[in-house]
């Protein structure tokens, strides 16, 4: 009797992130709950839509991708080793096959060897688990994602992604009268990336020296310079929420297109990488049929 909801809700922190806590918290104290739990809602709402965006553009690429490497596989270990030995008693051996029929030929060898396919067997789940547990550890986190903002693409969806995530989380903290440091803490480890987390925990220490959050972010490596920049016009007028959420619908929709963009463009690529492949095994088994039979005649 008399617990807060918002210390009730920090008993669970598997269930409630520390943004709904420290939200909570803050609405009981300034007296806005209503209103506080009305900002969480639209914001999960808007991280939700976000990743609905992302998975459901990556659907499709990544049925063709997996379709293209089984069909690869069942084609090698099933088709070209039976036609290869045809092809090898009609005409002089494999040796006097063409060199990439003779590199496809390998490549089935290896694929069907016993100790190549115990070795994936053993050596692919552990590599997955391995890779996991790496990644959970902190100096595994903090590579991975280091590794993942040098990859072209894949760089901007995630910078955009963060930046939408900062803009959405910290207006709505402050909106909901949660101190600047404290908000900004809660921010950080909403980001997803443990780059950029850092870079805001940094800013926080920053802050606490007197610094304003806008100047951390004007050098920053991974925050475009519009952020800091309405970030300080925000500071100004004492309109940071506002302003940020303006930053924030600005970028959700700057995710939306380019999400859309990229689904658009790796669909037809995936389409002629499985053309390719296919094209690759019929040209590497019926040219030398073609070639034989016309030996032949």
């Amino acid at each position: 009797a008399g617990t807060s909801l918002g210390d009730a809700l920090s008993d669970h922190p598997k269930t409630f992130q520390s943004i709904y806590v420290n939200m909570v918290k803050a609405g009981e104290e300034g007296g806005i709950l209503d209103e506080v739990l009305g900002r969480l809602a639209v914001q999960q709402e808007k991280d939700a839509a976000i990743k609905g965006k992302i998975k459901g553009a990556m659907t499709y690429p990544g049925v063709i991708f997996t379709i293209t490497i089984i069909a690869s596989i069942f084609l090698i270990t099933t088709i070209v080793p039976k036609i290869g030995d045809i092809i090898s008693d009609l005409s002089d051996g494999k040796g006097s096959l063409p060199v990439y029929t003779r590199a496809l030929l390998a490549l089935s060898d290896i694929l069907l060897s016993p100790a190549f396919i115990v070795g994936c067997a053993i050596g692919i789940p552990l590599f997955v688990y391995g890779f996991r547990k790496y990644i959970k550890t902190p100096k595994g986190r903090m590579n991975w994602h280091r590794l993942l903002l040098h990859l072209p693409v894949v760089k901007t969806l995630v910078t955009k992604v963060a930046v939408a995530r900062f803009a959405r989380t910290f207006s709505s903290l402050m909106g909901a009268g949660v101190n600047i440091v404290q908000a900004i803490n809660t921010t950080a480890g909403a980001m997803g990336n443990a780059v950029i987390e850092k870079e805001l925990l940094d800013s926080a220490k920053a802050i606490q020296g007197g610094a304003q959050l806008s100047k951390q972010l004007e050098g920053s490596k991974h925050f475009p310079p519009i952020v800091s920049q309405m970030l300080a016009v925000g500071e100004e007028t004492g309109q940071s929420d506002q302003i940020l959420n303006k930053v924030a619908e600005f970028y959700e929709e700057e995710v939306d297109t380019f999400v859309g963009s990229l689904s658009s463009i790796l669909e037809p690529m995936m389409i002629v990488v499985l053309g390719s492949i296919v094209g690759v095994i019929a040209a590497s088994v019926f040219g030398p049929i073609s070639q034989i039979s016309t030996n032949i005649k």
